[in-house]
């Protein structure tokens, strides 16, 4: 039975790829983090700086981008107990 044997080049040069298109598309966040909510909210707040950082360095706003934003936004009032925002009507 023949052993097919991965071809470690192509595998690396794959990752090399997504890795470069990954920092293009998020910015260099991994070694530069933006850290605006990351300093408040932890792991949620680190997601939602990662999806900052995608809308900056997109060449364009989509519906997607937005539609995580909110829902890391939602999450982290619910983690930080901010449930009720009455005091904010006029």
């Amino acid at each position: 039975m023949d052993k097919v044997e991965p071809d470690f080049e192509v595998i690396l040069k794959s990752i090399g790829r997504l890795l470069e298109y990954k920092n293009h598309k998020y910015g260099n966040v991994a070694l530069e983090p933006l850290n605006i909510f990351a300093k408040f909210g932890g792991g949620i707040g680190q997601r939602i700086d990662d999806k900052l950082a995608r809308v900056k360095n997109s060449e364009g706003l989509r519906k997607n981008d937005v539609v995580d934003i909110i829902g890391y936004l939602i999450l982290l009032c619910r983690d930080k107990g901010w449930s009720n925002f009455d005091e904010f009507m006029d």
